[in-house]
């Protein structure tokens, strides 16, 4: 991606033109812990740079959080463009609620409360 990059100007093609002025993605809004997981492998006509970077990161499980990190690019962008990767079957997300139960409100309370007992 260093070729999209000047040192004085910054990027060439700004955030919001990667993903054509969308603010969010055809398909339900990506958790940042969500884990993405590449089903398709770069390179795939018709990808930008970006998009076939998230294949590359997410060849291994990785959350949408870290993909942002990866590619250094606000997580609106990669959640756009994450969105596009799975309407057209190239990744899998996997949401937070499938990997199992969340621990319940009350514990958590408690937990804080002992913590600052501390």
């Amino acid at each position: 991606m260093n070729q999209w990059m000047d040192e004085e100007a910054g990027p060439f093609v700004r955030p919001y033109a990667l993903i054509r002025g969308r603010t969010r993605s055809s398909g339900e809004n990506l958790d940042l812990i969500a884990m993405v997981t590449a089903t398709g492998e770069p390179p795939v006509a018709g990808l930008g740079p970006e998009q076939e970077a998230i294949l590359r990161a997410a060849r291994t499980p990785i959350s949408v959080a870290d993909v942002a990190v990866e590619l250094d690019l606000p997580v609106g962008v990669v959640r756009v463009l994450l969105g596009d990767l799975r309407d057209n079957g190239l990744v899998s997300v996997s949401s937070p609620s499938s990997a199992g139960p969340r621990p319940n409100e009350r514990i958590l309370k408690e937990v804080i409360n002992g913590l600052r007992a501390l």
